[in-house]
């Protein structure tokens, strides 16, 4: 039996005191089998098996659910009214159940004003401190403002500020009416004297006087003093009533013309401009106080995007290259065009971005007898009333930075502000470990401490806290809606930490999704101090790092659907590894086999030590924190992108790779990320990216709609029916024999007001989705809502007879997802299951045909996929691999960005990006076979693989 490694975390020695634990008894929840466990108080007990086999339906949907029903007991009256409507889990008994959280991991944001910031409080925190601490900077450049006492002005002057002798005055305003009535009574009460800018003098006025200027306040000089300090009771008394017959301001004037300006309000002592006094809401892009007027506070205006216009510029205007010309509306408008063209002597043949600036800026605005590009989308922006007018619109819409904020989203009086020489904006656009620094180097004084320690305390532990479950890359004006589930989970991971909770049950739904195996350690370490604090802490988790640091394990199994839900084992880690029955103790002492090994021997002798093997090639790669590089990507084989969370692989992938392919395919809804360009698109007939996003919204849509597999038991069921009863008749998207009341989803949602809306089984139709007719139809004893209910598994045995239904139900068995029921929601499948059920869409799909080059087969598709193993049981990753080896062999290529060591180390390739996150990332690091980077690399990933592989380096 192999040594755990001794850098892996340890369970904690069990308490000599008896730990009170919650009890589960008889839990049948979904597919388990009346299990039997507990959950010990104050521990980490991590909940594991094969993918399917019941664990979330035990931690969540038994254990969790059944501690928010209790909650919702101790409610009001109107919350409890739906209690007998609310399903209580199938469980004989939960004893010391506590109040839950639930910490999945899914992001449900879409708000485009929703932040890092915001979500985590850590906005509202510094919008705090710079309200107590900010010192409002002229835009000038003139210092900071500031209000004044008397006796400050006083002592200033006395200083010197203005010189030895100074002349102070008192700026009364012009009245809207009555103006010389107001300026006659002034005089009679013995202001008199007047100071003169352009003479620079003081002037007695007579009772006749008029005011000098309609716009201009009046300048009435209340003496002349010296810098001196007996002096002082008279200079006060007269800047006592300059205030008051200036509206709270005054003005000082040097014997060499120097001015100054005070106020009991903050405003600027060289300009006299005036700001408002800060506070909270004024630092908020989220109120109408503080949100920039031009973009709302989005930071982002839309606008036409002109390289969604034009995708190709290669492309000359007689090829016709604005896209949305063309199309049989308004392709006229070429005519008129190219005729303009010729009688301006433009190039109808030179490529779009060979012309010069005053010809392209011609097309887009220029004056003559054809419809420039302005003028066509005015057009269409004045008859937005129509869908397809709003539709087409969207297609070439691009949002730019405001040019009123530069993007900050706040008002210009919030941007004047500064804390320590830095504006709000600037440092929520700091990654948080530069955050975190900046802290540290700010040596705040005294009086700065005194106004805001608890605020500066309350900053430094949300920012320690958001670098201890390893999101120190992020910065705080993120937006919430870019974040995968795993970042979001930890950020709220995060904010339960800070809550101060305690006797609570948080379970978590595998927090290590997009961690990088060197951070697991530091979130091991997060789950023990929220245990600490007297906390219950219940994890579903597959990575080896949290199983085997655990305080308690439970594992479930055998299989997954309806050969799982049995406990196997509970206890402390250690000893699963003795479990015969368990499979996660196989796996966990056991390591990948010989076999990926003999596929990269044969990868390498075919591809001539890798000389002759067909590449793409990124070249100048610098979306984001990218550092314009050059990397080249093996075709035909399966390449792991690697790296520390951050470090800039999806930007790689998705926006630079992906993204730039689209859009020289002409598809104008994409961003492409910044690079020089793609060399080698020639050999691939497509690149498909296989993510993580949701399948769709609609909560009919399910697994065997998906893949087309509904199609035929429709079929099927349409052949058994009476006459009158077609395969139409059981579809979800008509109302021919779907229920009236629920549409065919079998759920009614009941709106809770103050709560969020309770799903219930549909009255009508029992949660069974259609008409009672369409039900009567059977197929081999099953109706068809009974058939929706089967497993993929099972409806393979049931339909075994039927070819075309069996080979598109065995693609999902595959790809490992036997054990989902035919009509489960996809709204309900984790970012893991969602990208394996696109996987074996593609599996069934019919393949483009390649040709062969001179040294073999040209791969014909290059497969992108962002974390497959998310959601996977180290058994289940077997089979993803054998799935992924599957596409390799039949010639197409696989590029997957992975932490999983279980999958890296089966890699025929591996790109390293680093070595940091954030900013201290983008860097390619290493690029090659897996053998030299073992024996040459030093980075994380390297660190964790030798690790995991027991790998000895040969220097």
């Amino acid at each position: 039996m192999p040594k755990a490694s001794p850098k892996k975390a340890r369970p904690k020695p069990p308490s000599t005191e008896p730990v009170v634990a919650i009890e589960v008894r008889g839990a049948r929840t979904h597919n388990l089998r009346g299990v039997d466990c507990s959950i010990p108080h104050g521990r980490v007990t991590v909940v594991t098996g094969p993918s399917g086999a019941g664990k979330s339906s035990l931690a969540f949907d038994t254990v969790y659910a059944e501690g928010q029903r209790r909650f919702v007991e101790s409610m009001s009256t109107y919350a409890r009214q739906f209690l007998d409507r609310m399903e209580r889990p199938p469980v004989e008994v939960v004893d010391n159940i506590l109040p839950a959280v639930a910490l999945e991991a899914k992001n449900s944001v879409r708000n485009a004003r929703s932040t890092v910031g915001t979500i985590t409080e850590t906005h509202d925190v510094l919008r705090l401190l710079f309200t107590h601490l900010g010192e409002v900077q002229c835009p000038q450049g003139h210092g900071a403002a500031r209000a004044y006492t008397v006796d400050e002005i006083a002592d200033e002057l006395i200083a010197g500020v203005v010189g030895q002798r100074f002349v102070v005055l008192a700026t009364v305003a012009r009245p809207k009416k009555q103006a010389t009535e107001a300026l006659r009574e002034l005089i009679r009460q013995g202001f008199a004297r007047r100071y003169d800018d352009h003479q620079g003098a003081v002037e007695r006025m007579t009772p006749t006087a008029r005011w000098l200027r309609a716009w201009q306040p009046l300048a009435l000089a209340l003496g002349r003093y010296r810098a001196e300090a007996r002096s002082r009771a008279r200079l006060t008394e007269s800047l006592e009533e300059a205030l008051r017959l200036g509206g709270g301001r005054l003005q000082v004037v040097g014997e060499d013309g120097q001015r100054r300006h005070y106020g009991r309000g903050l405003l600027c002592t060289t300009c006299g401009e005036s700001f408002r006094r800060p506070t909270p809401p004024l630092f908020s892009f989220n109120s109408p106080l503080g949100a920039c007027p031009g973009c709302q506070g989005f930071g982002r205006v839309i606008g036409i995007d002109p390289e969604r216009v034009i995708p190709n510029p290669r492309l000359s205007l007689r090829q016709r290259p604005i896209a949305p010309w063309n199309s049989p509306a308004y392709e006229d408008l070429y005519d008129e065009l190219l005729a303009a063209a010729r009688q301006r002597r433009i190039p109808l043949t030179k490529a779009w971005q060979d012309l010069s600036d005053e010809q392209r800026q011609w097309v887009w605005s220029g004056r003559g007898p054809f419809t420039n590009l302005d003028a066509f989308f005015r057009w269409l922006e004045r008859r937005t009333y129509r869908v397809h007018v709003r539709v087409l619109l969207a297609r070439y819409r691009a949002y730019d930075l405001c040019p009123d904020c530069a993007g900050t989203r706040l008002k210009p009086e919030a941007l004047v502000v500064r804390l320590a020489g830095s504006r709000l904006p600037d440092l929520t656009a700091l990654s948080i470990e530069n955050l975190r620094r900046w802290l540290d180097e700010r040596g705040w004084s005294a009086a700065e401490r005194a106004r805001g320690g608890h605020l500066l305390a309350e900053l430094s532990e949300r920012v320690e806290v958001l670098s201890r479950v390893g999101l120190e890359y992020l910065t705080l004006d993120r937006q919430a809606r870019t974040l995968s589930g795993g970042e979001t989970q930890r950020i709220h991971l995060a904010a339960a930490l800070g809550s101060g909770l305690t006797s609570t049950l948080y379970a978590l739904d595998e927090p290590t999704i997009g961690l990088h195996p060197r951070d697991s350690e530091r979130l091991l370490g997060l789950l023990r101090d929220l245990a600490g604090r007297g906390n219950t802490v219940l994890v579903v988790e597959h990575d080896r790092t949290l199983i085997e640091g655990a305080d308690h394990l439970i594992d479930l199994g055998p299989e997954a659907g309806e050969g799982g839900g049995e406990l196997l084992f509970q206890g402390p880690p250690a000893a699963i590894l003795g479990c015969a029955d368990s499979l996660t103790g196989r796996y966990l002492a056991r390591r990948p086999a010989n076999e990926a090994r003999r596929h990269r021997e044969r990868f390498r002798r075919e591809s001539q030590d890798y000389k002759g093997v067909r590449r793409l090639r990124i070249r100048g790669a610098r979306e984001n924190n990218l550092r314009g590089f050059d990397v080249d990507l093996p075709l035909g084989a399966l390449v792991a992108v690697t790296g520390v969370s951050g470090s800039g692989k999806s930007t790689l992938v998705e926006n630079v790779l992906y993204g730039t392919y689209q859009r020289s395919r002409g598809v104008v809804d994409v961003e492409p990320g910044e690079c020089d360009g793609l060399e080698g698109l020639q050999v691939l007939s497509d690149i498909v990216l296989v993510d993580q996003r949701p399948l769709g919204r609609s909560s009919r849509s399910n697994p065997v709609t998906y893949t087309k597999a509904y199609d035929e038991i429709r079929k099927v069921m349409a052949s058994e029916a009476p006459a009158g009863i077609t395969a139409g008749h059981f579809s979800f998207n008509t109302d021919k024999g779907r229920c009236a009341e629920c549409l065919g989803t079998g759920m009614t949602e009941i709106d809770m007001q103050f709560m969020a809306p309770v799903a219930m089984a549909c009255e009508s139709c029992e949660g069974r989705r259609f008409q009672p007719r369409i039900l009567e139809v059977r197929f081999r004893g099953l109706d068809i809502a009974q058939i929706l209910e089967l497993t993929v598994t099972e409806a393979l045995a049931l339909f075994d007879d039927r070819k075309a239904l069996v080979r598109r139900l065995s693609s999902l068995v595959a790809v490992g997802l036997g054990y989902l029921r035919l009509g489960q929601s996809t709204a309900t499948l984790s970012g893991g299951e969602a990208q394996r059920l696109k996987l074996a869409s593609f599996l069934e799909a019919p393949r483009a045909r390649a040709g062969r080059g001179a040294k073999g087969r040209s791969p014909r598709r290059l497969f992108l996929f962002d974390e497959p193993t998310t959601g996977l049981h180290m058994a289940d990753i077997d089979l993803l691999y054998q799935t992924l080896r599957r596409l390799v062999k039949q010639g197409d290529g696989v590029l997957v960005v992975e932490h999983s060591p279980d999958l890296i180390a089966r890699a025929d390739w591996l790109i390293e990006l680093g070595p940091g996150g954030g900013v201290h990332g983008g860097e390619l690091l290493y690029s090659g076979p897996p053998e030299s980077f073992l024996d040459r690399v030093d980075s994380p990933t390297a660190d964790e693989l030798r690790r995991f592989l027991r790998w000895r380096r040969r220097r």
